[in-house]
């Protein structure tokens, strides 16, 4: 009876998919346990195999005074799928020791707290948010952005935010598709473009074996009905 409720449980468990895996974001979570403040950026993902696929993520790291890269770290599909939108964005910040898991575009976690810098204005009375010299690090290791962020742009941030809706930026800059990723990561979309490439060949391939074995299908199908 024991054996077999452990062959349930483990029958069970396989076909949940893995549920109880430990995802390498969980663990990055860990060993970060006692750091008050970080982000992790989604740098990089990929697909490999054709008919066995793996998901792989490769995360930035980034702290007030320093930045570490993980390796390609192994992830489950649907893990993969959740944040296919979100290439180059933070999956999760900790600010003061709170961890925020709402995913943003990296540093607006922390624009608008005073404790990080301030509004400023420039020359033509625009409002933008300027992370104080001891800070000056920390948003350079995001990478950047391709404009400053405006009290306009962090307006429709938090309301993204009270709606639990990911913000892409004023002009769907950000993720996956946004043009900040698409000119720091040029090599993620080569590799994207590659497997469509083999993707399309390989239906073309499977078409044309279709195509094939029908039309010798009714050949022999006609030469059997004229007898």
């Amino acid at each position: 009876m024991t054996a077999l409720w452990l062959c349930a449980v483990f029958f069970l468990s396989a076909c949940s998919g893995g549920s109880s895996t430990r995802l390498p974001l969980d663990k990055i979570k860990a060993d970060l346990a006692d750091e008050p403040t970080y982000s992790v950026v989604l740098e990089d993902m990929r697909e490999q195999g054709t008919f066995f696929k793996t998901y792989s993520h490769k995360y930035l790291v980034v702290k007030p005074d320093d930045s570490t890269r993980t390796d390609w770290l192994e992830v489950p599909e649907t893990f993969y799928n959740q944040n296919r939108e979100f290439l180059g964005m933070a999956l999760i910040s900790k600010k003061d020791g709170t961890l925020d898991n709402q995913v943003a575009p990296p540093g607006y976690s922390y624009v608008g707290d005073p404790k990080y810098g301030n509004w400023r204005q420039d020359s033509q009375g625009g409002s933008f948010w300027e992370f104080y010299g001891k800070y000056a690090l920390f948003s350079s290791l995001f990478g950047g952005w391709n404009r400053p962020i405006y009290r306009n742009d962090y307006a429709m941030y938090n309301q993204s935010r009270s709606t639990n809706r990911p913000f892409f930026g004023r002009n769907k800059e950000f993720g996956s598709t946004g043009s900040v990723v698409k000119a720091k990561n040029p090599g993620f979309y080569s590799r994207r473009m590659e497997a469509n490439r083999a993707a399309q060949s390989s239906f073309k391939q499977k078409a044309a074996k279709r195509m094939g074995r029908t039309k010798t299908g009714f050949r022999s199908r006609s030469g059997g009905f004229g007898k």
